[in-house]
């Protein structure tokens, strides 16, 4: 029984997939839809070149989104760079300077007139005349003012009148003298009578000296009448007119005299500059010191050191030290500001870095150096302050790149840019 189905299911399978010789299509065909109307239209294909026109711009269509996403990425990612490179900052830096066989000070000084004088009248009266004014170079003894004294040349005349009396007195007492002196000899007079004559003499003599004296205080005092320059200067202040009232003397607590004239000396002044104790034993007299004022940049005016107080003073730990400058050509004005500067021999090379690289805080004094591209805070000693440098005893070395003007949020490790044109230490 299962013999015989193998061979049934065999041959069915043999007559499903292999035709048979005598098969042939039916000879008769479908025949087309009674309504051609309603018939279902064959499907048509795209030609060719749409089909391709069709593809090339969706596949533009896609590279242009693939590159708009691709380039927003790139721009996120060179935005989020550049900010983090922003964030970095850009510092200035130097190098330490070797000092050199001499460094150079530069202290505050004040300039002074050579000779300052003020003016006050020798006499009382009224200001008659006037003739220099402010700012007027003057020469020594010219004729700066007059004063009227009515009051002293009265006093004057009566003190004339008293000395030809006493002297009409003097030569009465002298012939009365000389009369006794030759009656005693004559013994016509007693020794007693010729001595009061001849004392009598003396007195009046006496007399007249001290009238003559009188007349001559009284003379000098109108001979004040007239002010002169004591010496050739410049007018600096004239607080007088004509008709002011005159008092002798200068201004006291008991007198009220006033200053009338105000003159300096300016064809050379002094200057002088308080010497901090520590560079005191290095300033000497005659040594050169050097000027320079805000208001003649780039100009040096040369002086010398001519005398010094030879001792500290206990309270500003200075020395104060005068300098006399040639003033010639009058460029310099008493009373101004002015900058000396001192050169102070130094025993060894020390590095110099300005002032405002220094960082003030806890840990001490400190400097940033830039260490491939990272702050370093290196800790430092100074040696000498000179103002606007220092100079760096221990702590650094001349290839050091210091950071100039440091923030207060400078840090350790910090990264920083240094700038294009490197600082350069003046």
């Amino acid at each position: 029984m299962p013999i015989h189905n193998t061979n049934v299911n065999t041959d069915i399978n043999t007559d499903m997939t292999t035709p048979s010789a005598d098969y042939a299509p039916s000879e008769h065909p479908i025949p087309p839809h009674p309504d051609p109307a309603h018939a279902l239209p064959a499907p048509q294909r795209l030609p060719a070149s749409v089909r391709i026109a069709v593809i090339v711009i969706a596949v533009i269509i896609l590279a242009g989104i693939i590159y708009r996403v691709i380039s927003g990425l790139t721009d996120e990612r060179h935005l989020a760079n550049q900010t983090r490179l922003d964030a970095i900052p850009t510092v200035d830096v130097i190098s330490p300077i070797v000092s050199g066989n001499t460094s150079e000070i530069a202290l505050p000084g004040n300039t002074q007139a050579f000779d300052d004088t003020p003016i006050y009248a020798r006499t009382s009266g009224y200001l008659k005349q006037w003739f220099v004014d402010i700012g007027q170079h003057v020469a020594k003894g010219e004729l700066m003012a007059t004063i009227e004294t009515p009051e002293l040349d009265e006093q004057l005349q009566v003190a004339q009148a008293d000395l030809k009396s006493a002297q009409a007195d003097l030569n009465l007492a002298k012939t009365t003298s000389d009369r006794y002196t030759n009656l005693l000899k004559l013994n016509s007079v007693s020794q007693q009578e010729t001595d009061v004559a001849v004392s009598g003499a003396a007195a009046k003599r006496a007399a007249v000296e001290a009238a003559e004296a009188n007349v001559r205080r009284l003379s000098q005092l109108q001979s004040f009448e007239k002010i002169y320059a004591p010496y050739s200067g410049i007018v600096t202040q004239r607080n007088t007119d004509i008709g002011d009232l005159i008092n002798a003397g200068s201004a006291t607590t008991t007198n009220t005299a006033k200053e009338l004239f105000h003159i300096a000396s300016v064809n050379q002044l002094r200057v002088f500059v308080a010497v901090p104790e520590v560079y005191a034993p290095d300033i000497h007299n005659g040594d050169t010191a050097t000027l320079t004022l805000d208001e003649y940049p780039g100009q040096v005016f040369t002086g010398v050191v001519t005398r010094n107080s030879g001792s500290i003073d206990p309270s500003s730990r200075t020395l104060n030290v005068e300098v006399d400058v040639n003033n010639q050509n009058g460029k310099l004005l008493p009373g101004a500001y002015v900058f000396v500067h001192f050169k102070i021999p130094i025993q060894s090379r020390e590095l110099s870095i300005p002032s405002d690289a220094l960082i003030f805080r806890s840990q001490g004094l400190q400097v940033g150096v830039v260490r491939d591209g990272h702050v370093h805070l290196q800790p430092i000693t100074i040696g000498k302050d000179n103002g606007k440098t220092v100079e760096v005893a221990t702590g650094l070395s001349p290839t050091d790149k210091v950071i100039l003007s440091p923030s207060d949020s400078l840090a350790e490790g910090q990264p920083v840019n240094i700038a294009t044109q490197p600082a350069v230490m003046q």
